[in-house]
């Protein structure tokens, strides 16, 4: 979370008086990713302090916003080291941006470039006009692909302890905790965690424009039920205990995918804070359901009940 540069005025090659200045994040790899696409420009690199976020999380933050730009283009008495009155902000940075507030403020125009960095050049030889190519936010398959392993190591991080908790339960006797029990009783379950990290994870994200709906958690939830009645099935899985399992595993699912909405182009903020306030009561509500069924599961083993 310190993966950040100092925020500032920065000089790309050699550039002076007329050179075009480009507004960035500080967080490291936005700014390494422009100057790389400026390559062999002269300009100047106006970098926000966004706290190590990157542009577009930062604009949808408030990090990257109009205050913060003002502040910016003050301190570092941008007036004084360029003729022209021209910042060009990325586009992704735009819904943090009042523009008109900029100018009024500071006297600086805000242009807002391409999407992606790599267009800049051509987007400056065009004379500041952007083709609809470059206005276009592009989510493919493999984008998708590229970013799973980062939904996925939280998820598995937390993996060692639902393990530990699943085998003590199912190890559980009024004898004591028998490992044989809690092997053969458990596995199934050790199983259905791991697919519902497979399916929230990986499935969902990966073939995310496919899966019916637009809300991610039910998104999550189809591909959790499916993955849950195959390994149900799978296992032999009967009565209270596979109810638990439909119960808890596609819930587990569905939060694991509703992650997925910070890295999309698919989502707003006003959309996941309703589908966060709408699912989280009910990943509650059914995580309580499955554990009450297991321990009435385990009672009528015990043939206490």
């Amino acid at each position: 979370m310190r993966y950040a540069v100092e925020p500032g005025l920065y000089a790309l090659g050699e550039p002076g008086a007329d050179s075009d200045v480009f507004v960035t994040a500080n967080y490291k790899l936005s700014f390494d990713t422009l100057r790389k696409s400026l390559k062999g420009l002269n300009a100047w690199i106006l970098v926000l302090d966004t706290k190590s976020i990157n542009v577009w999380c930062a604009a949808g933050k408030g990090t990257f916003g109009t205050d913060e730009l003002i502040k910016r283009i003050n301190e570092t008495e941008l007036h004084k080291g360029v003729n022209h009155r021209k910042i060009i902000v990325p586009q992704l940075g735009a819904v943090g941006v009042n523009a008109r507030a900029v100018q009024q403020a500071t006297g600086f125009r805000v242009y807002f470039g391409p999407v992606e960095a790599k267009d800049i050049p051509a987007y400056v030889l065009s004379g500041y006009k952007k083709t609809e190519e470059m206005r276009l936010v592009k989510f493919t398959m493999l984008d998708r692909l590229i970013l799973t392993p980062m939904e996925i190591n939280p998820s598995m991080k937390k993996f060692p302890l639902f393990a530990l908790i699943a085998l003590i339960l199912f190890g559980l006797q009024p004898s004591g905790i028998l490992f044989k029990d809690a092997w053969s009783g458990g596995l199934p379950f050790l199983v259905l965690g791991l697919a519902a990290v497979f399916s929230g994870a990986f499935i969902t994200p990966v073939f995310l424009p496919f899966i019916p709906f637009r809300s991610f958690a039910i998104k999550g939830l189809i591909t959790g039920l499916f993955a849950t009645f195959l390994i149900t099935g799978f296992f032999g899985l009967t009565g209270l205990s596979a109810i638990s399992a439909h119960l808890f595993f596609p819930s587990a699912s569905s939060y694991i995918a509703l992650q997925f909405t910070g890295s999309t182009t698919f989502t707003s903020m006003s959309g996941v804070k309703k589908e966060l306030k709408t699912a989280i009561p009910l990943y509650l509500t059914a995580t309580a359901l499955s554990l009450l069924l297991l321990t009435i599961h385990k009672l009528y083993r015990w043939e206490i009940l």
